[in-house]
């Protein structure tokens, strides 16, 4: 009990082997995946992923169309109103235009409206911008990264990523990476829309069973304003309805029953079996499936009924939360982006299969001929294989739970990643030899008090170098720097588990080896 107790660090390192190795070779495991290999799998014995670089695919790195005026204050009521008068001045679809009490902005997401034009639009709707640039808000900017993540896993693209990139002069860029897809068919899968309906589901008065009637569809819809909070309507996205089908609408939805309002939660609806429905519910799905399930005010169901919807088609759907209401916007504009992508202006890299395959095993060969060399150096140093040997096995077990994690995370790998892999190695050898040294080579060690000194004295010395290493690579993983981010990522997951785990599992190893010999 005593020498489990002495040595848990290696107990610790054990433990993280064996999970690293359920990550990588248990079909399923890593969050997200099923046995089933797709695109971008690195092959059907590991649970590894690969990027275009080592599977084969596209890169698309294109600016964002938009034209962003900053300080324009309006009411959260008169969002959707002038956002349909600004479409109308510009000449651009409604869907184009953004409007935001939040952050009080005004985007219109078209190549074809000036900066002037927009900031003359808003001054003659009243409104005095303190400032039209170039580009769209960084709230756009990530709802643009959401939804292209949420498209590449609708997809079943395993292996793909998206990312904001900036350029040195600030402007951004949307990088999206999918494995074994051409350019044409990566830009198809990123204009696809979706197929937004909206049923009136409700009870068949004649025989009591409920009955799901489609009373909108993706056409039928003039605007889809931003999702909104407000004091007296909660979280909420507005709607404006096509004027030419507003009477249409308003009179099926008062011959459903609805003319009246009514009251439905979301629990009270059951898509799978209808007939266990609770209540008469407004449902819209996307792609068939529900995104919006809610009630009918009484004020709105009478407009249906007196023929005032007709002539102001508009009305909301009210959410739980923001979060919610963020959702369904981005639903109600059918898998849109929320800013359209310059494709013309795009930058792309496509690799073929065979030379990704080829830089496959080309990177396996570097990785050998890289432990190969160290194991020479390290010999070469210290002449015992009692000691070197476990240097190098400490040290590829850096490696190994390196592997294990990026499995689970479904990190794709790239030329970068395995640079920063050979980089791991290096320095973690380069540490623990700092270990042996400052052990072995001042004196013999007599007791564990002395081997304790020692061995925290090189501690010391590699937790500044750890500490050294985070802090330089640190701005390469934040500041959104594509390839080189994914170096300094696992640079700096390497050498947490050197510092946390692997080198401190190697002093106790390297203790007993000592003790014993004396």
């Amino acid at each position: 009990m005593s020498t489990l107790k002495e040595n848990w660090r290696v107990v610790a390192l054990v433990a993280l082997l064996l999970l690293s190795a359920v990550a990588l070779f248990i079909p399923g495991v890593p969050p997200g995946t099923s046995s089933t290999e797709g695109a971008g799998a690195a092959n059907q014995s590991t649970n590894l992923q690969y990027g275009i670089q080592l599977s084969g695919g596209t890169r698309i790195q294109a600016p964002i169309v938009g034209t962003t005026a900053e300080g324009v204050d309006v009411a959260p009521a008169d969002e959707a109103d002038l956002a349909q008068s600004l479409a109308s001045r510009l000449g651009v679809d409604p869907i184009d235009v953004r409007v935001s009490n939040q952050t009080e902005t005004v985007e219109v997401f078209s190549n074809d409206v000036s900066e002037s034009e927009v900031e003359s639009a808003l001054e003659s709707e009243g409104y005095e911008p303190n400032e039209v640039r170039p580009g769209v808000t960084r709230e756009t900017r990530e709802n643009m990264v959401s939804v292209i993540d949420d498209k590449l896993r609708e997809s079943a693209l395993t292996g793909g990523s998206v990312q904001q990139v900036s350029s040195p002069g600030g402007r951004s860029f949307i990088s999206v990476t999918a494995p074994d897809r051409g350019r044409e068919e990566l830009i198809g899968l990123l204009e696809e829309r979706g197929v937004v309906r909206v049923y009136a589901v409700h009870d068949n008065t004649e025989n009591g069973s409920y009955v799901r009637e489609e009373v909108l569809s993706q056409g039928d819809f003039a605007g889809i304003g931003s999702a909104q909070r407000s004091d007296t309507q909660g979280t909420h996205v507005p709607v404006t309805v096509k004027q030419s089908v507003a009477e249409r609408y308003a009179n099926d939805m008062v011959d459903a029953g609805f003319g009246s309002g009514s009251t439905c939660r979301r629990s009270d609806y059951d898509h799978e079996n209808l007939q266990n429905t609770q209540a008469d519910c407004l449902v819209t799905t996307l792609n068939g499936e529900p995104v919006f399930v809610g009630g009918v005010d009484p004020g709105l169901g009478q407009s249906y009924r007196n023929g005032e919807f007709a002539n102001n088609p508009q009305f909301i759907m009210q959410t739980s939360n923001m979060s919610e209401a963020t959702e369904l916007e981005l639903a109600l504009k059918a898998g849109r982006l929320p800013a359209p992508l310059d494709f013309d202006s795009a930058e792309s890299q496509t690799l073929s299969s065979a030379l990704a395959q080829e830089f496959q095993q080309r990177s396996l060969l570097t990785g050998i001929l890289a432990v190969i060399a160290v194991s020479l150096v390290v010999y070469l140093r210290y002449g015992r294989p009692e000691v070197a040997l476990p240097m190098i096995v400490t040290a590829l077990s850096e490696v190994f739970i390196l592997l294990g994690f990026v499995a689970f995370v479904q990190y794709p790998l790239n030329l970068s990643h395995l640079a920063g892999f050979i980089a791991v190695i290096g320095t973690g050898v380069d540490d623990l030899i700092i270990i042996a040294d400052e052990i072995l080579q001042q004196g013999k060690v007599e007791t564990g008090r002395v081997f304790q000194s020692r061995f925290r004295k090189a501690f010391w010395v590699i937790g500044a170098a750890a500490a050294t290493t985070i802090v330089a690579m640190s701005p390469l993983m934040v500041l959104s720097l594509g390839d080189l981010s994914g170096f300094a990522i696992i640079t700096i997951v390497g050498v947490l588990v050197g510092v946390l785990v692997t080198r401190p599992a190697y002093g106790d190893i390297l203790r007993s080896l000592v003790l014993d010999e004396d």
